[in-house]
């Protein structure tokens, strides 16, 4: 019984190292599944915040992408700032990424349909009526790339949506 034990004394020289080298493996996936979590979550309230600021805004005119109160919340979302002159708060993101569209009750379909811009849609500068609500996607999304030791992750887009009512006019 004695040689039983001490021919099983070198195993746990080996085993505890793997099992060492699999625990930091799965602790650093964790990680990463945290950085996803927290990446998607700062994109989501940039997005809110966007939304927020247009559906609040007098006079939007969301037929023209180049309005002035769609830059300054965009830039708002991204800086904290309506004028772009801090930093952006998420690396790599840029205001091209954002669509921001327009949605309208159909009372027929019991549906929210995208408002067109003309003068029976959402079109304001020609008489049309307000939207509904305010949607901001990212169309192409956000690539995140995790990294995990000794595996390789493809890169994958981040595609939050925000849909708020809106309250302007």
């Amino acid at each position: 019984m004695i040689s039983a034990f001490r021919s099983r004394k070198g195993s746990a020289v080996i085993e505890g190292p793997a099992a060492a080298l699999i625990i930091v493996v799965l602790m650093a996936g964790m990680v990463e599944v945290a950085k996803i979590g927290i990446t998607y979550y700062s994109l989501k309230k940039t997005m809110f915040t966007i939304a927020r600021y247009v559906a609040t805004q007098q006079g939007v005119n969301f037929c023209d992408p180049a309005d002035p109160t769609v830059t300054a919340a965009i830039n708002l979302g991204m800086t904290g700032t309506t004028d772009n002159s801090a930093p952006v708060i998420i690396p790599n993101l840029t205001p091209d990424m954002f669509a921001i569209t327009i949605e309208r009750v159909d009372p027929s379909a019991f549906a929210l349909t995208p408002c067109d811009c003309s003068i029976t849609g959402c079109d304001i500068s020609q008489g049309g009526g307000f939207p509904d609500y305010v949607v901001v996607t990212m169309p192409n999304g956000y690539t995140f790339s995790p990294k995990i030791p000794f595996t390789t992750v493809e890169p994958f887009p981040l595609k939050p949506i925000v849909k708020i009512p809106f309250g302007g006019s």
